[in-house]
């Protein structure tokens, strides 16, 4: 009974692998892998055909975005105080200070004219923001 056994096992040890590879050889080749009709668009995806990508923006951009929102619905006054606020909780937000006052500045002249934006006019980042309504009037 031993050797039956072994006999057995021995032939199976040989087949077995046989026949797993040929089915699955059989199985892959079942699969479609072409489309039937030739007209059948197949899609891929890579970076240089996306639509859209994701763009990463610096804070001082974000930062500058949301106080101009903010300049055309409320007043460059309450735009200025969240400057303030934003370099005082984020440090790192000064070195743009000036720019984004600026900015805030020549914003201020289109909405309201040269001499009512002066009014707005507050010691924020160096006076950064009189400047950007001097240079925008002028």
């Amino acid at each position: 009974m031993n050797q039956a056994a072994r006999r057995i096992g021995r032939t199976l040890a040989l087949v077995l692998p046989v026949v797993l590879v040929l089915s699955g050889t059989l199985a892959v080749a079942r699969v479609p892998w072409a489309a039937p009709d030739a007209d059948t668009q197949v899609l891929t995806a890579s970076a240089e055909n996306a639509s859209t990508r994701a763009v990463s923006r610096a804070p001082q951009d974000v930062l500058r975005d949301r106080l101009l929102a903010e300049l055309q619905e409320k007043d460059p006054g309450a735009a200025l105080t969240g400057l303030q606020e934003a370099t005082e909780a984020r440090p790192s937000l000064a070195r743009h200070c000036a720019s984004i006052a600026r900015a805030l500045g020549r914003a201020a002249v289109s909405k309201y004219g040269p001499r009512k934006a002066q009014g707005f006019s507050r010691p924020v980042c160096d006076t950064s923001f009189a400047y950007g309504v001097a240079q925008d009037a002028s």
